[in-house]
């Protein structure tokens, strides 16, 4: 029976990519980029309501668990490490609105989270834009909400720090709209722009 030259096997992942995960130096378990595992986030911090959907000068403390999954797509990458991915992103948002007639929000959100990785595997920029649906405590008073469900639409800009094995610091620019999409007449909506702070786990 033939065999296969020792050579051609050690050119076999090279060709089919090298998909398989690197050894660590030590030859202990294989080393995975952060990018490749899942990630749980809890994040929070402040906004303020920006624009003129209403005359109500709403401030909002935005709660989010967010669940990342690992990459699901390479655009770029070049040989020091760094990388260019994508990955899914899913939200339960848990607001408290500290100014404004109502006084919670509760919804889920998902969105692609674009994400630049430094050659460190350490540091990351990510930016993340979507929405999704939720409920509120509606009133009659002019300027708040005018039903319980509402469509919600965000957008963030943020960076990540490794602190820790597995554990990273995270911070963020964060705008939020909320509305019903037309469903009640008049039609106000909250624009809040502020920041976010947070964990996250890799998993």
């Amino acid at each position: 029976m033939k065999t296969i030259p020792s050579l051609m096997l050690l050119s076999l992942p090279v060709l089919a990519g090298d998909l398989s995960p690197s050894i660590s130096a030590d030859g202990g378990a294989p080393i995975i980029h952060p990018a490749d595992a899942w990630e749980l986030t809890l994040e929070s911090g402040y906004t303020w309501n920006i624009g003129s959907n209403t005359p109500i000068d709403y401030e909002i403390v935005p709660t989010q668990l967010t669940l990342r999954t690992p990459t699901h797509l390479t655009w770029w990458e070049d040989e020091s490490g760094a990388r260019l991915i994508v990955r899914g992103r899913y939200s339960l948002m848990m607001e408290t609105i500290m100014v404004g007639p109502e006084s919670y929000y509760l919804g889920i959100s998902g969105a692609p989270s674009i994400e630049y990785w430094f050659a460190d595997a350490r540091t990351s920029l990510f930016f993340s834009i979507g929405g999704g649906v939720g409920l509120t405590d509606s009133t009659r008073i002019l300027g708040g909400q005018g039903q319980d469900f509402t469509f919600n639409w965000f957008t963030q800009l943020g960076v990540r720090r490794e602190i820790a094995k597995d554990l990273s610091l995270l911070a963020g620019a964060y705008f939020v709209h909320h509305s019903n999409g037309g469903q009640t007449k008049p039609n106000p909506g909250i624009d809040a722009l502020g920041f976010t702070l947070g964990l996250g786990w890799q998993f």
